[in-house]
């Protein structure tokens, strides 16, 4: 189930994604927004979801991301910069707000700015962890993504949590609900940044949106 890619396809990811990522900056608010720098790529996903953690494998800097002690509590979108033309956005873990619904609604809106407004994000990554599949907070993101027409493609974490027989089942109902989605791309990359499984192809997928930017 792990994607195909070519030994040259898969040296342009390492290469481009070589441990040179560096934090740009936080932001908590629309006006904060940086200058768009060639591709900029966002990682959405539920709290506890890994995330952080695949961040940091995919860069290869450990503690460039870092995951709040508290599920929900970060509530800022973090910038960082990999060479001239790409840029990664860490966008806070959903599901698990420990904070006032007043506050939560102001941070949807900033999130639903950002995501509307940004016409040079070329893709978001929608992290599902193996061990829960698609929940109902994930499906609230698929809509807003779609509604926004930011497209996005799913990263399944912790792959090597589950038997291989139940991750063919989550591959199969995972592409299920996808194909119905209008902004989703149909294919899924299988994770896990522990075994570092997976982490080289999608590499290679975000070395592939790079080389294809106008």
């Amino acid at each position: 189930m792990t994607l195909a890619f070519t030994a040259d396809q898969l040296l342009a990811g390492r290469q481009l994604l070589n441990g040179s990522a560096v934090f740009r900056l936080g932001v908590a608010q629309l006006e904060q927004l940086p200058p768009l720098r060639g591709v900029e790529i966002a990682f959405a996903g539920r709290s506890n979801v890994g995330k952080s953690t695949l961040i940091n494998a995919v860069t290869g800097v450990n503690g460039l991301a870092r995951a709040s002690n508290t599920p929900g509590r970060t509530r800022e979108l973090n910038f960082f910069d990999v060479g001239p033309n790409l840029s990664l956005v860490d966008m806070p873990g959903y599901g698990y707000a420990k904070a006032s619904k007043k506050d939560v609604k102001q941070w949807q809106a900033v999130l639903r700015g950002y995501l509307r407004g940004r016409v040079g994000l070329t893709r978001a990554f929608v992290l599902i962890d193996a061990r829960h599949g698609i929940m109902t907070p994930d499906m609230e993101m698929f809509e807003m993504l779609d509604d926004a027409a930011v497209a996005y493609q799913i990263v399944i974490t912790k792959s090597d949590k589950i038997k291989p027989s139940e991750l063919e089942s989550l591959n199969a109902e995972t592409l299920a609900i996808i194909k119905k989605r209008a902004a989703a791309y149909p294919t899924i990359h299988m994770t896990s940044a522990e075994k570092a499984l997976g982490i080289d192809e999608l590499k290679a997928e975000i070395a592939g949106l790079v080389a294809d930017a106008p």
